[in-house]
Order: C-alpha cells, then structure tokens, then sequence
C-alpha cells in the first residue's frame, strides 16, 4: 500500500454527542433560578434510579467523588482492605486510600479481563470489608459468583459501572444488584452531565450518608439534629466533602438520559461491524462476551497476537495514529503506577492484567460515529495489520 493516509481527518476514541435539546435544558436551568443543587440534581436522581431499576441514587460531582462516597458509607478506615481489580482508572482504588483503607488486586479472568472471582476469595482475610468490582468496558463481572463470595465473608460488593449504563446481567440492568453501584458521566461515557457520577442503592441507611457526605457532612434535617437552634440551623456532624453535583450538569445528564437506549445500540451496532471484520484477522483477538451478561460496550479492546507481527504494541499503535485513528490503552494496571510502586506494590502480582496491558489497543467506538467512521478504522486496522504481519 502506499503512503496516504486512508483518512484526513482525526477520529477520537471516544466522544460526547450533544443535540439542541441538551443545549436547551442547560439553557433552561441558566435562566431559572438554581444553578447549584437545586431541583435538577433530584429530578435526574429520579430518572437514574428509575432507569436501573433501585430506590434510591445520589448524584455527585464526578464518579471519583461517588466512590469516595461509596467508601464512607460503608465505613472503610484503617486497616481495612478492599479488594480490586488492576484493569481499572486509578479512581476504583484510590477511593479506598482517600479513606485509609488498603486496595488488594485480585487479577483478572484472562478471557473477559473482569476480575477474577477464584482470584479474589484466595485474598480475603480478616481484614476485607469489601470489593470493587469494575465492569471492564462494559462487560458485566461475574456477579453472583462475587455476590456469594461476599456473602460467606460478610463483605460489601460495590459495582464500579463507569463502564456499564445500559449493560445487563441475567436480563437485568446493571446498578440494582449490588450493595451500590457507580456510574461516570465524564464526556466519553455512555452519557454524560461534563463531569458527573452517581451511586445508586437499594439501602436507606447508605443513601442517607450519602447525601450528608457530599455536602460537608451538614443536615439541615430535624430529626438528625443534635440541637435545634431554629429554621436557620443546621449541623456538620462529620466531615464531608464539597462534592454536589450542580443543575446544570444534571440538567443535561437527565437529557442525555432520554437517549441512553439509542446510544446503546448504535455502540452494539458498531462492535457487530468490527467483531465481523476482524474474525478472519488471526493476530487480532476481539472481545469475548460473557452469556450472562450484555456489555453496553464502553470501550472496544482489540488484543494483539504479537508473537505473530514484526512490530511491536508502540510501533502498532502509532501507525494506527498516524492513519488519524485516535487510539488509546485501557488500562496501564493501577499497581504499576509510580504512586503504588511507593506504596509497595510490585509487578508480577497480577500476571494476567500485566499479559493483556502489554497487548491490548483501544479503537474508537462512540454513537455519534458514522458507520462510514467505522468503516476508517476498519480498513486502517487491516492495512497496518497487513503491514507488520510476518
């Protein structure tokens, strides 16, 4: 093949999709009268928990925040592990040191790459209070295998679903199954409010130190007070944090929630184009599916047979770049990160997680691509492929 690129525009890996009614909504609530936490954040509260099926959610300024949250409200403190997964942004565990807990990684399932559930039960200790579980792109972890695990130890599952908005286990929908569940709204999710994340639960007592949690700690609750000087009053009972989420992020999360099912579909819809391209591409190994769940498909993860092609994953991915494909890696395993070297975690802890790092890529896959978009990245993946084959 020759030299020209087969696109002359760049293509992200991920992108938001926001139509005039989104603008519309903002510019609703930038007229009215609230633009901090006022009826937004509880209306699009309402359609979260509603959508996935639990009582009770409570929005926060971004999904970082909500698991911080999570941590509080089932009491993490010193001394106390969590166990995770390394495939994961370094949020799903730095909540646990936010609140002195210590993370554990458990390594992955070398065919979905979602945690391990052997993996994690040969960690438990006296000292485990909960798990993590992400579900790695979007594909649902194995959740009754966790939840009866959690059950013999007496541990709290949290569901990191930064991923999986949308996603399904055993026909029903991901954020009703667990103690609580996390979703993001960062630009590049399935929906997103700018930067915004949410816990949703079934537990009264967890909502309720949620809600104080994300706004320093403060009630203005008479039942909760311990004095009550007048309607003024309120009290700091602990210390939390300046975490809300403004009207104006929920103004839009609560529209783009309206499209939540289309979204959905045209990512499934793109998977099906690339899963059917790339099945006869023997140095590409495409993402297994799990039967018991449907991924909402976050992400599209390709996995290099590298023993197979002359150049390396760099080398791989930076011609993929140079052909305007915007691809990216998810994810460098937390462990390795420079931070956690510090804190004593090592290589070699989580083998499989470590394999698949150094031979995954990242293709872009958002609904507001064209299938002429997927068609691009279809026909640069097998031009470079051609290119380094042995």
């Amino acid at each position: 093949m020759g030299n020209k690129t087969i696109r002359d525009s760049y293509l992200p890996y991920g992108r938001q999709w926001i139509d005039e009614e989104d603008i519309q909504s903002v510019v609703n609530v930038l007229k009215g009268d609230y633009l901090t936490t006022g009826p937004a954040v509880g209306e699009f509260e309402k359609a979260v928990a509603s959508y996935v099926g639990t009582k009770y959610a409570v929005a926060f300024s971004n999904g970082t925040a909500a698991l911080h949250g999570a941590c509080f409200a089932v009491g993490i403190g010193e001394g106390d592990e969590v166990i995770t997964t390394p495939m994961t942004f370094a949020a799903s565990s730095n909540c646990v040191l936010y609140r002195g807990g210590k993370p554990v990684f458990a390594d992955i399932d070398p065919q979905t790459y979602n945690i391990d559930p052997k993996k994690v039960e040969e960690l438990v200790n006296v000292n485990t209070k909960a798990i993590i579980s992400v579900h790695y792109t979007g594909q649902p972890v194995a959740i009754d295998e966790i939840h009866q695990l959690a059950k013999r130890h007496n541990l709290v599952v949290i569901e990191d679903a930064a991923h999986a908005l949308g996603a399904t286990y055993k026909g029903k929908k991901i954020g009703s199954l667990s103690d609580m569940t996390m979703f993001s709204f960062h630009p590049v999710k399935h929906i997103t409010s700018g930067e915004g994340g949410i816990i949703t639960t079934n537990n009264e007592e967890y909502y309720e130190k949620l809600l104080q949690f994300r706004s320093h700690g403060i009630t203005r609750d008479p039942d909760k007070m311990i004095e009550n000087h007048g309607p003024w009053y309120y009290e700091m009972q602990f210390l939390g944090f300046n975490y809300r989420m403004t009207d104006i992020q929920a103004a839009l999360g609560a529209s783009q929630l309206k499209k939540i099912d289309k979204f959905v579909d045209l990512r499934k819809k793109y998977v099906a184009m690339y899963n059917e391209a790339f099945k006869g591409i023997d140095e590409i190994q495409t993402p297994y599916q799990d039967e018991n769940g449907l991924s909402s498909w976050h992400l599209y993860i390709i996995r290099l047979d590298l023993e197979n092609l002359l150049g390396s994953r760099k080398e791989i991915f930076e011609a993929l770049l140079n052909e305007n494909i915007g691809v990216n890696v998810h994810y460098i395993p937390v462990h390795l990160l420079p931070y956690y070297s510090q804190l004593g975690y090592r290589r070699g802890i989580c083998p499989n997680a470590e394999k698949l790092y150094e031979e995954i890529i990242t293709l872009p896959l958002f609904p507001a691509m064209t299938e002429e978009d997927v068609m691009d990245v279809i026909a640069v993946v097998n031009k470079v492929i051609n290119n380094y084959r042995k």
